[in-house]
């Protein structure tokens, strides 16, 4: 009774404290939707669309972790947890259609035993298949492949899923506001008190109060710390990927090998699209997509899907993941994993920056910031987000309309 009077009594607190995000992606959507779950009085601002940057520009896979097994088994594991949770409060906007990493050179094949061990150790289901099996479920593979391992990915919809936990938090209380940039994050002492935003609709400046400001926008991060005085270690790192017209698979189709350019094919809706290259940039909003690209993931995904060398173009595009840290490598050494960063060390105490992260983890990334304000705000309101169901992502338009 004592701890359910304290929960209680926790959840009339939250209700009082205002809390701003900052950053209209999946992060900032997951965030949102789990801190108005707990009774936050929310308010997320984004400078344009929403899911409008790197979020609505990733190709959609849906990561069962197996490539990640072999050189980090704690986020292959989140990642394998996730599929499971969002097959059950999302199926709308996933596909369980299933992935195949192939053995291409006699290196994969001796890497096979080391990622069929590690997706075992993650607690990834895999399985060993000959070629002549394999192409029975995948007929569009390279049947030169020596092997192929069949796991559980599929594809999520970029835009949908994060809609739907927009839907979900605006009918719980959210105020989301798109084309709404911020200009500057307000401070008195070690506290900060708001933020000042535009709303390019109108023209109009505002000022919006806080008791807790979140910077949740992604590889543009960096900019919006340095609007609060904070040098934040972020590295934007973009990457092209390539569409062709045509579904030529149906099924994931992976390269057999440590992360690499150019080895994922996944099929979205009538296209197949081929992800992806990195480097890095200092300006999110300053990058091209290089023709060299184009063509080396044209001819990459050629290799593990042979009819795509020749499958009419459709689009080419570029998107920055925002990588905790700082590199001069490129960005491959740097983790993918989430990074909550508390500037209290920073001389702001109610100031938070989020790095990193994927988009098959986003509601365990909104459970893991939201759990760190609660311990820091010592509140007692436990994450209900892997157990409440989403709403339609139309639910997000019937409710504008």
């Amino acid at each position: 009774m004592g701890s359910d009077r304290r929960r209680a009594g926790d959840a009339g607190r939250a209700a009082d404290i205002r809390v701003v995000i900052i950053g209209g992606g999946g992060t900032g959507a997951a965030i949102l939707h789990d801190l108005t779950l707990r009774g936050f009085a929310c308010t997320m601002v984004e400078r344009g669309e929403l899911t409008s940057g790197t979020t609505g520009r990733h190709h959609g896979q849906l990561h069962s972790g197996a490539r990640y097994a072999v050189g980090d088994e704690e986020i292959a594991r989140e990642c394998m947890d996730e599929v499971r949770i969002l097959g059950r409060i999302a199926p709308e906007s996933i596909e369980m259609n299933y992935g195949l990493f192939l053995a291409l050179s006699e290196n994969d094949v001796t890497y096979g035993d080391t990622f069929q061990e590690a997706c075992s150790a993650a607690g990834i289901p895999n399985r060993r298949l000959s070629i002549e099996e394999a192409l029975r479920h995948e007929p569009a593979i390279n049947p030169q492949a020596h092997f192929a391992v069949l796991v559980p990915d599929g594809t999520l919809d970029a835009y949908r899923l994060p809609l739907q936990f927009f839907a979900t938090a605006v009918a719980n209380g959210a105020d989301v506001r798109s084309f709404t940039e911020v200009l500057s994050v307000e401070s008195s002492g070690v506290a900060a008190t708001g933020v000042t935003v535009i709303d390019y609709r109108t023209r109009r400046k505002e000022r919006v109060p806080a008791d807790v400001v979140i910077n949740a926008a992604g590889p543009w991060g960096g900019q919006v710390a340095g609007r609060a005085g904070i040098d934040l270690p972020i590295t934007p790192a973009p990457g092209t990927m390539v569409a062709v017209k045509g579904r030529l698979c149906n099924m994931v189709v992976s390269h057999l090998h440590p992360p690499g350019d150019g080895d994922i094919v996944v099929p979205q809706r009538r296209l197949s699209v081929v992800g992806t290259t990195q480097w890095e940039t200092d300006d999110p909003d300053r990058i091209r997509t290089p023709e060299g690209d184009i063509r080396s993931l044209i001819r990459r995904g050629g290799e593990l899907v042979p009819t795509l060398a020749d499958a009419e173009f459709h689009a080419a595009w570029t998107a920055a993941r925002p990588l905790a840290g700082r590199s001069s490598a490129g960005g491959r050494a740097l983790s993918r994993d989430l990074e909550v960063y508390a500037h209290a060390a920073d001389g702001l105490d109610n100031f938070y920056s989020v790095i990193g992260g994927k988009a098959t983890v986003l509601r365990a990334m909104g459970q893991a910031v939201s759990d760190i304000l609660c311990s820091d705000l010592d509140l007692n309101l436990p994450c209900t987000t892997a157990t409440t169901p989403l709403l339609s992502h139309r639910h997000y338009f019937r409710r504008a309309s």
